[in-house]
């Protein structure tokens, strides 16, 4: 496996100078969305380490999972929070960090036994992610978010492709079964599409708008509010055929359930996480 990929983008690329301030200054959705995934790519580095130790004994992952994966997704959370205090020098973002390090609202990846279903679910918040920040470009006219997000979706995209290749080659060393696989990847998707960037809008509500931190009501009609703005952007066919992939299925059967799984893409996975417990399976483990 090649680990020398180059980073198709750094942030030297970011020229924040560009930025039309003017444009997306008075936007409060799009600096509650933009925020709460610079607090969700960065407090999820730590737990990105316990997935690579699940792969001990393949140097090659783990040097692509240590060389190459974990500096892109640090990179968003920086080039994200870059961009917060430019538009919004105000805002402590370094307090609203600590914040949601304090409060652990970022939750570490399902880790199964089998590494096959460790990927299957790494699998489901890849697509996730990635058709989130294809909505939080669709919602901007801002030229630079647009940019950054969609080099980050793009990164996203290439992360997926990645471990669905690592995926088949679990399938074939562990028989990882079709049926087990889907069992794994319902109960990551019964967390949200992308429930760490879902559930890091908590502290930033929460610093913007202490009088309402006690009221569960006011923090969900804030959330349902954000959330009806990424809505019709998620691209569900997309999505549908990135959750498909990973399960390797014969044309015919793929063709019977990308309907149905269009269907839950648009209608139920775009919901925030808590409202999707009851809607899919408990998550299996092996």
């Amino acid at each position: 496996m090649d680990t020398t990929d180059a980073q198709p983008w750094t942030l030297e690329n970011l020229d924040l100078t560009r930025i039309d301030v003017a444009r997306i200054r008075h936007d409060e959705d799009l600096f509650f969305l933009v925020c709460a995934a610079s607090f969700a790519e960065q407090a999820a580095q730590p737990h990105m380490h316990e997935l690579v130790k699940q792969f001990a004994g393949d140097r090659a992952w783990q040097a692509w999972l240590r060389q190459c994966w974990q500096p892109e997704k640090c990179q968003h959370g920086h080039a994200l929070a870059a961009y917060v205090r430019h538009v919004w020098p105000e805002y402590d973002w370094q307090a609203g960090f600590k914040a949601c390090l304090d409060a652990a609202v970022v939750q570490p990846p399902e880790l199964y036994r089998e590494r096959g279903l460790t990927l299957a679910a790494r699998c489901v918040i890849g697509a996730g992610v990635a058709s989130h920040y294809r909505a939080l470009g669709e919602i901007t006219d801002e030229p630079v978010l647009r940019e950054l997000v969609a080099c980050i979706k793009r990164d996203e995209v290439r992360h997926f492709n990645r471990f669905c290749q690592q995926l088949e080659q679990c399938r074939t060393e562990e028989g990882t079964g079709r049926y087990r696989m889907l069992r794994a990847m319902l109960g990551q998707a019964r967390r949200g599409r992308a429930p760490n960037h879902d559930a890091a809008l908590q502290p930033v509500f929460a610093q913007c708008y202490p009088q309402q931190v006690a009221d569960p009501a006011s923090r969900a009609q804030l959330a349902d509010r954000v959330h009806q703005r990424l809505r019709a952007h998620f691209g569900a066919n997309t999505t549908a055929r990135m959750l498909l992939k990973p399960l390797d299925l014969s044309p015919r059967l793929h063709d019977m359930l990308e309907r149905p799984l269009t269907r839950f893409s648009h209608r139920v996975w775009p919901l925030p996480s808590r409202a999707n417990a009851a809607l899919a399976p408990e998550p299996a483990r092996s």
